[in-house]
């Protein structure tokens, strides 16, 4: 399974998936404006950590590709503004400054007028890509092991695996991080059943990892998120893998609210609990989760589920879109370069 939400149009603009209407619609958007791309991150319509990256690359090519005329230093300090303007969408993902990051170097490090630097950032997003596919597919070969970790000795056994979120093709530029794992064993012959946290409050497990799960033709049952603590305590799940958006120095990890109680839950019932994410989810300059920056979303998100009033219209939410999970309650960061644990050597 090698699909993924992204790609380019015939004239070269960026095509993206648009996530927000999944499951019932499939609907692609194309986009060669700065503007359009901040709208499309920063509402969704592509999302996952590494995904953002990767579009977000992406679209900045798409939007540069009409100012290829302008001098060097004016189409320079062009790139400077747009990368700025598009990293700015959303704020705890590490991989959209990163990926940032490393289309300006590129642009300030390649020689010739603007179109050569385009040429440049074009190489680059494609590289950033590449390189995120073969690394999701690394990181689904070295977690294996962490799935069938309470089922050996018993083969033929069906394998629980709880995840929460989304972290399949349509998150990453491969065939995911989380998810990926789940995919690779399938693959290859496993027996594997997938318990999907609902992940309030958009619902991004019930909406896109059940969606997903479905065209693999994988079993997979839906489940609120205050649910996953009974099917824990009933010895029902076997590991739970998750993604993330971010991952401090000592190894405190942001992703989807609704993590880190799963995590303290596990603990409690010896349940595995592993992240799984490419080395370019972890910030080496981050020293803790307390510094890690959490998202706040609008409040509509919370009292108006999918556009249907779920509260009283003058009562407030609280909604971050991530929480962290301490570093001591994760049994294991499964990368590219294998399954790490802090102090990181990356």
């Amino acid at each position: 399974m090698r699909l993924h939400p992204l790609g380019w149009t015939d004239a070269r603009r960026l095509a993206i998936l648009d996530q927000t209407l999944l499951p019932a619609e499939e609907r692609w958007l194309e986009l060669d404006s700065v503007e359009g791309m901040v709208e499309a991150i920063h509402a969704l319509r592509v999302r996952g950590a590494p995904a953002i990256g990767i579009a977000a690359a992406m679209g900045l090519v798409a939007a540069l590709r009409a100012h290829a005329a302008e001098p060097r230093e004016a189409f320079l300090r062009r790139v400077e503004r747009d990368a700025a303007a598009i990293r700015a969408a959303r704020p705890t993902a590490v991989n959209l400054g990163w990926a940032m990051d490393r289309m300006a170097r590129r642009a300030a490090a390649a020689a010739g007028d603007a179109r050569a630097i385009l040429a440049a950032l074009d190489a680059e997003a494609q590289a950033i890509w590449d390189e995120d596919r073969e690394a999701c597919d690394r990181m689904a070969e070295h977690g294996q092991g962490v799935l069938t970790v309470r089922t050996r000795g018993r083969p033929g056994a069906e394998i629980n695996v709880l995840t929460h979120c989304n972290t399949g093709f349509l998150a990453t530029g491969g065939i995911g991080t989380a998810l990926g794992l789940v995919y690779l064993a399938a693959e290859r012959g496993e027996r594997v059943h997938v318990w999907v946290d609902e992940t309030r409050p958009l619902l991004q497990g019930s909406r896109l990892t059940a969606w997903e799960l479905g065209k693999a033709g994988i079993p997979h049952t839906v489940l609120a998120d205050g649910a996953a603590a009974g099917l824990m305590a009933a010895g029902r799940v076997d590991v739970i893998v998750v993604g993330a958006d971010r991952i401090a120095r000592n190894g405190d990890t942001a992703n989807k609210v609704g993590t880190f109680p799963l995590a303290v839950v596990a603990r409690h019932h010896g349940v595995p609990f592993y992240v799984v994410a490419p080395t370019s989810t972890f910030d080496l300059a981050c020293p803790s989760g307390a510094a890690i920056p959490i998202e706040q979303r609008a409040a509509a998100e919370v009292t108006r589920p999918l556009g249907r009033q779920a509260a009283p219209e003058r009562s407030a939410a609280y909604n971050p879109a991530f929480d962290v999970t301490s570093a001591e309650l994760i049994s294991g960061w499964v990368t590219e370069k294998g399954i790490l644990h802090p102090p990181f050597g990356i």
